[in-house]
């Protein structure tokens, strides 16, 4: 049997590495992007570019999406010559970007009942790291058997892949990551400018931590980078993890479920963002602690 063709749209951080891996694994990617030069990388390693999306989804089985945002995602799929111009009964979108819930579940219906292409909502945890490596956490809502067919696909990327529920699970799901993951680092922050202030060298806390309770991956990752002030490369954004504070209030709101850590978090977070830091790798947030302002 044939494998199937994908198309792969966002060539960002999570992106590239992505299609890199699917292409690894000997299978068939054309890519797009709003700015084509970020796809020279994939391009050089064998994917197809296309300038056009009715191109991508017109020679894909399966359209995979990793953009910023919501707006972004639905401006993809249902925008002027969209992806939803193309799509066609049979065909499935897998979203891997970090969206709101009740969208999804609204593009998802309004993407099925236009074309029948079914949409499965699957965002990842791992960070750039894990995608390199093909060890992301996948976190899919929608059809039990429409995903069963596409996880061989998903196999390159993953270590693991969770059915959560219907569409739009995956991104509730994901958002309770974020709240977890998005606190630990803020904290972290906190522990690293006191520990260095008490006299402890910082740099051996993720060290002295390792294996126990308080350990995680964010620690060992940004928590060395966070002691030496190693600010210069970006793996993920500050941006990113407040839009996700804010989604998580705001379904903590429709759900009426008190979520007061993640309300201090999305503060804490925007106030780093707002001076001057949106753009940068979050182990900045040490710099709230242990630098004095100008």
């Amino acid at each position: 049997m044939a494998q199937p063709t994908i198309g792969f749209i966002g060539m960002g951080l999570m992106g590239v590495p992505m299609t890199l891996r699917l292409l690894g694994a000997g299978y068939e990617v054309r890519v797009w992007n709003r700015s084509i030069d970020k796809c020279a990388g994939v391009v050089s390693a064998g994917a197809i570019l296309t300038d056009k999306l009715d191109d991508l989804v017109r020679h894909s089985d399966i359209v995979m999406l990793c953009v910023t945002d919501t707006a972004a995602v639905s401006d993809i799929v249902f925008g002027e010559a969209g992806v939803a111009n193309s799509a066609r009964a049979g065909q499935v979108l897998v979203d891997f970007s970090s969206i709101e819930p009740q969208a999804t579940q609204m593009m998802a219906e309004r993407l099925y009942t236009t074309s029948g292409c079914i949409w499965i909502d699957a965002p990842v945890s791992g960070g750039v790291a894990g995608a390199e490596q093909g060890t992301l956490a996948i976190m899919a809502g929608g059809p039990e058997d429409v995903l069963a067919t596409i996880r061989p696909v998903l196999a390159p990327l993953s270590q693991r892949v969770t059915r959560v529920g219907d569409v739009g699970s995956g991104q509730v799901t994901k958002i309770c990551n974020q709240m977890l993951v998005s606190c630990n680092v803020l904290v972290m922050a906190e522990v690293m400018a006191l520990a260095e202030k008490a006299g402890v060298d910082a740099e051996q806390i993720p060290v002295a931590l390792k294996g126990g309770f308080a350990d995680s991956i964010p620690l060992q990752l940004t928590g060395p980078r966070m002691a030496k002030r190693d600010f210069d490369e970006v793996k993920w954004h500050v941006k990113t993890l407040l839009k996700d504070l804010d989604m998580a209030n705001n379904l903590a709101k429709i759900m009426n479920s008190s979520a007061p850590m993640v309300g201090l978090g999305a503060e804490l977070m925007r106030l780093h963002a707002s001076q001057g830091n949106a753009e940068r790798d979050p182990c900045t947030l040490v710099s709230m602690y242990v630098e004095k302002p100008e």
